[in-house]
């Protein structure tokens, strides 16, 4: 399947997310790839991932891009050779990716109920307003954590912490946004942040 579904955030911003249904050779087939692309391609043990990695230069294209116009900094974090800023995701079967003039970060993440073992890893403030017995627990977890690593994403400085460093206002899932903070080393950072349900997974963004 092409592109499942793009968002226009704002006028300078765009987040299209992939559905992964083809074959690895059907993906790789049209793809110019460099060869440390290809390298990592052919590296990668699970078929699943090579798939993933191959949907989301796809999603490049359908912004205009190739392979060659991205890189990587030395924190692991994706560029474009033009200057404007993006984020890459892939879970499972979805890949998604946003491209904004502005500093970016994008997860998708599977809802899966072991997150609520999990949760006192990367939840603090949070348990405030969050009910375990509630039946949107699950995914309320799973929008905080994709927020989350979409923060982390963006930031993309090592020693910052899920728990300690990054805060999620309450918010209600009908909601499909809210607000979040990064506090670090003595300085506040605040972030608009989206998010949207589909086929059992949760995808989450953020912009400053």
């Amino acid at each position: 399947m092409p592109l499942y579904k793009s968002i226009s955030v704002n006028s300078q911003t765009t987040v299209k997310i992939w559905k992964i249904e083809e074959s690895y050779d059907d993906l790789l087939q049209p793809l110019d790839l460099k060869s440390e692309s290809l390298e990592r391609v052919l590296s990668m043990k699970s078929e699943l991932h090579q798939r993933g990695f191959l949907s989301v230069r796809h999603l490049l294209r359908e912004f205009g891009y190739t392979d060659q116009n991205l890189f990587y900094d030395v924190n692991g974090k994706p560029h474009l050779k033009d200057g404007r800023h993006i984020s890459i995701t892939h879970s499972f079967t979805f890949s998604g990716v946003i491209i904004s003039d502005k500093e970016v970060g994008i997860d998708i993440e599977k809802q899966r109920h072991k997150i609520a073992i999990i949760a006192k890893k990367f939840v603090d403030y949070e348990f405030n307003y969050l009910d375990e017995n509630a039946d949107d627990y699950v995914q309320k977890l799973t929008v905080i954590w994709g927020i989350k690593e979409s923060l982390y994403k963006l930031f993309a400085t090592p020693g910052m912490l899920f728990k300690d460093h990054f805060l999620v206002i309450p918010f209600m899932l009908e909601d499909k946004q809210t607000v979040a903070w990064i506090d670090y080393e003595d300085k506040k950072y605040r972030y608009n942040t989206a998010f949207l349900a589909f086929e059992g997974f949760t995808c989450a963004y953020v912009i400053p």
